[in-house]
C-alpha cells in the first residue's frame, strides 16, 4: 500500500468504530484495521437496554449500525488481520501487517479493547450472554425479582453485588478466600446491606442448565465438598484484561497493561491516540468508549490540522 491514510485506527470496538464516524466524516482519510470481526465486546452482549437514544437492541445490532455508519462516512474497514510491527515515532506512522503490507498514516488511535478476566471453567462460554454477565450496570434490570450470584472478592465485585440488590431479591457472592481484597468501607457497606449473603473458600468449577443459566456446581475449597446451587445468573467481577500484551515498550502502560493516556486521549507519542477500554480509567461502558473515541478522533484531528498548518507556513516562508 503507497497510500497514506490522515488516521489508521487500530481496533473496530465502539470506541474504534466511534472514532472511525467521526475521523471520516471530518473528511480525514481513515483506516480501522481489527483483529477479527468489527464490534468488539458488544457484540457479545445478548441485550443492550441502556445505550442513550437507541430502544432495546441485541448487541449485534448496535455494532452492525455503528460499522455501517463508518463505512457510511467513507472510513475504509480492514479485518481478520495480525500487526507485527509498529513505527509510531516518525511523521509518517508505520504499521506492518503480517502478511507484508504497510499501512501508513498521520495519525494512529489505539482502541485494542480488553476481555473479562474468566473463571475458566466448563459451562462459561455457554452461558455467556444468557445468564453469565460481567457488567451490573447494564445488566442487573434483566434480573429483577431474581436470585443472582456475583463471583469476586474486590472492590468491583462488592459494589457491583451492592448495586445489583436494586433489581435482585437475593445476591450470592462466592469468593475463594476467607477474606475480601476490598477497602474496608465497602466491605461494611456490603455485610450490612441485607439482600446479601456471603459463601467463602468457594468457587465455581461448572455451569449449568439447558436454554439458559439454572445452576453452578460449587466446591469448598478446604474440604472439597461439592454441591448444586440454584441460581438465575452469574455475574463475574473477577479482574479485566486489556488488549495490549503486543504493546509493551510501545505504548506507555501501567502496572495493569492499560495504555496511558490524558484527557484529551494523548498517550505522549505525538500524533498517537488511545481510546475505549485498553485505557487506563475507572468505569468501562459502552458509552464511555463512545465519548473517549469521539476525543480520540477529535485531538487528532486537531493534531493534524496544526502540522498542516504548520507546513504551509514554511512553504509560504520559502517562496
Amino acid at each position: 500500500m503507497n497510500e497514506v491514510f490522515d488516521v489508521a485506527i487500530i481496533g473496530g470496538g465502539p470506541a474504534g468504530l466511534s472514532a472511525g464516524i467521526y475521523s471520516s466524516r471530518a473528511k480525514l482519510k481513515t483506516v480501522i484495521l481489527n483483529s477479527g470481526s468489527f464490534g468488539g465486546q458488544v457484540v457479545l452482549t445478548d441485550e443492550v437496554a441502556n445505550y442513550p437514544g437507541v430502544e432495546q437492541t441485541k448487541g449485534y445490532n448496535l455494532a452492525a449500525l455503528m460499522k455501517k455508519q463508518a463505512k457510511d462516512f467513507g472510513c475504509k474497514l480492514i479485518g481478520n488481520i495480525e500487526i507485527t510491527e509498529y513505527h509510531l515515532h516518525d511523521e509518517i506512522k508505520r504499521v506492518v501487517l503480517s502478511d507484508g503490507r504497510e499501512i501508513k498514516a498521520r495519525g494512529v488511535i489505539f482502541a485494542t479493547g480488553g476481555r473479562p478476566r474468566l473463571l475458566g471453567v466448563e459451562g462459561e462460554n455457554e452461558f455467556r450472554g444468557r445468564g453469565i454477565s460481567f457488567c451490573a450496570t447494564c445488566d442487573g434490570d434483566f434480573f429483577t425479582g431474581k436470585e443472582v450470584v456475583v463471583v469476586g472478592g474486590g472492590n468491583s465485585a462488592l459494589e457491583e453485588a451492592i448495586s445489583l440488590t436494586k433489581f435482585a431479591t437475593k445476591v450470592t457472592i462466592f469468593h475463594q478466600f476467607d477474606h475480601f481484597q476490598a477497602f474496608p468501607a465497602v466491605i461494611d457497606e456490603a455485610k450490612n446491606t441485607p439482600k446479601i449473603n456471603f459463601i467463602m473458600e468457594s468457587r465455581i468449577i461448572k455451569f449449568l442448565g439447558s436454554e439458559k443459566l439454572e445452576a453452578v456446581e460449587i466446591e469448598h475449597i478446604p474440604t472439597g465438598k461439592r454441591q448444586i446451587f440454584k441460581t438465575d445468573g452469574v455475574f463475574i467481577f473477577i479482574g479485566y484484561i486489556p488488549n495490549t500484551e503486543d504493546l509493551k515498550g510501545i505504548l506507555p502502560l501501567n502496572d495493569r497493561g492499560e495504555i496511558i493516556v490524558d484527557s484529551d486521549m494523548f498517550t505522549g507519542i505525538p500524533g498517537v491516540y488511545a481510546a475505549g477500554d485498553s485505557i487506563a480509567k475507572k468505569y468501562r461502558q459502552i458509552t464511555t468508549a463512545v465519548a473517549e473515541g469521539t476525543i480520540a478522533s477529535l485531538s487528532l484531528a486537531e493534531y493534524i490540522k496544526s502540522k498542516v498548518k504548520k507546513l504551509e507556513n514554511e512553504t509560504n516562508l520559502v517562496a
